[in-house]
């Protein structure tokens, strides 16, 4: 049995080995200006872990051929096992902190990094279960928020006070995210009830929503296309379904995409 162990896991580690080398399940096309960076680092990460993997299972399937049924002593690794492990556990130590230096540069080049002032400013509201996406009118300011206002029966989604506050009065909510090519784009995540998630990975991103927190996220989309957003965090019954999608336009069609929704408040 031991034999046939070691030739499954032998068989095991060779297969799963050749679909990642062979790209057989990957990412989807990165249309972000900052995709490259992670999907440069997301690479580096599978070499190397993957190099680790496929000799650590290999050196496995090794040492139970070795000591499977042929009478022979097994013999002792120098020291004992405590040698083993802490080898072990320095090569996977020293890994992780070179990818965490290295991933960590990426990250914050996203998270960390100042937005383009010249950014075109997008509210975004998360609830049980849909995201709304709200755009300044032609006054190109957004209206005060009040939580206490919220009301989706009105379709107040965000608890605008256009009665009293004339900066919301030309506000411009919508359930689609339509956003300008090679324009950078600064969203502002706010969620309404409990924990949800902004999941586009065609861009690269994933960040979540946290009650009572404003967060900031920035990108730039440099390819045409509609894609979907999705909900990562299990936020209730609904959150199957929570979605929405984003398409990213030319200059051109996005300005008559925001005339003809700015038509139908």
């Amino acid at each position: 049995m031991g034999k046939l162990f070691a030739i499954v896991l032998t068989v095991i580690t060779l297969v799963s080995t050749a679909i990642f080398v062979a790209h057989t399940w990957w990412l989807p096309v990165d249309i972000s200006a900052h995709g490259h960076a992670i999907d440069h680092q997301l690479l580096e990460t599978m070499v190397s872990s993957g190099i680790l993997f496929v000799l650590s299972q290999l050196a496995l399937a090794l040492f139970v051929w070795r000591s499977s049924g042929d009478g022979r002593q097994v013999k002792t690794f120098p020291g004992g096992v405590t040698p083993m492990v802490v080898i072990a556990v320095v090569l996977v130590g020293a890994e992780i902190l070179a990818l965490t230096f290295v991933g960590s540069k990426v990250w914050a080049g996203i998270y960390q990094s100042p937005p383009d002032p010249n950014s075109l400013q997008i509210d975004v509201q998360a609830e049980q279960f849909a995201f709304y996406f709200r755009y300044p009118g032609a006054d190109g300011r957004f209206g005060s928020v009040h939580p206490e206002r919220i009301d989706e029966a009105s379709g107040n989604y965000f608890g605008l006070d256009p009665a009293n506050d004339t900066t919301a009065r030309d506000d411009i909510v919508v359930p689609t995210l339509g956003m300008p090519v090679d324009r950078p784009i600064l969203l502002t995540l706010r969620a309404k009830d409990v924990n949800h998630a902004f999941y586009v990975p065609e861009l690269r991103i994933q960040q979540d929503f946290v009650p009572g927190l404003v967060i900031p996220l920035h990108f730039t989309a440099i390819q045409t296309g509609k894609h979907e957003i999705v909900c990562t965090q299990l936020c209730g019954l609904g959150h199957y379904n929570m979605r929405a999608y984003v398409e990213v336009m030319t200059q051109d069609q996005f300005a008559q995409w925001l005339k003809d929704r700015a038509a139908e408040q």
